[in-house]
C-alpha cells in the first residue's frame, strides 16, 4: 500500500457545516467530506480490497464508496488534514492481519477444582432436602 498513491485517489468536497461560526457561518463551507472508491482503487491489491471491504462493510455505500466527514473546527484546511489522518488510521487498522487463534485447553488442576466444587454444591443441596419417610 503506497500512501501517496492512495491520497491521490481521494476526492474532497467542502460543504456548509453546522455548529460554531457566528455571523460567518452561512457564507463559508468549512465541513469537509472525503470520498474513496474502494472498488476502483488502483493502489490496493485485491486481497487488501477484500479485507478493507469486510472492515468497512457498515460504512461503504452500495457503489463501494467510503464517505467520511469532518466538521470539528471552523477551518476547512484543518478539517481536511484531520480527515486525512483519520482515513489513514482507519486504513492501517483495516489492513492489519488478525492474529491466528491458538487453541487452548483448561489445565487439569482447574478441571479437577471445578468438579470438586460441583460435588460440594450437590452435597450441600442434598442436605437441605427434607428427609424421605420410610
Amino acid at each position: 500500500m503506497d500512501k501517496q498513491e492512495i491520497l491521490r485517489e481521494l476526492q474532497f468536497r467542502a460543504v456548509r457545516s453546522s455548529g460554531p461560526g457566528g455571523q460567518h457561518a452561512n457564507k463559508v463551507s468549512s465541513k469537509v467530506e472525503l470520498n474513496f472508491n474502494l472498488k476502483d482503487s488502483k493502489s490496493l491489491t485485491e486481497s487488501e480490497k477484500d479485507r478493507l471491504a469486510q472492515f468497512f462493510k457498515n460504512r461503504l455505500s452500495q457503489a463501494g464508496i467510503l464517505v467520511l466527514q469532518c466538521d470539528e473546527t471552523r477551518s476547512q484546511h484543518q478539517n481536511r488534514s484531520l480527515l486525512i489522518r483519520r482515513f489513514l488510521k482507519l486504513l492501517n487498522t483495516g489492513l492489519k492481519k488478525p492474529k491466528p487463534r491458538k487453541p487452548t485447553r483448561p489445565k487439569r488442576s482447574a478441571v479437577l477444582k471445578r468438579l470438586e466444587y460441583k460435588k460440594k454444591q450437590a452435597q450441600k443441596k442434598q442436605q437441605r432436602q427434607k428427609p424421605k419417610p420410610e
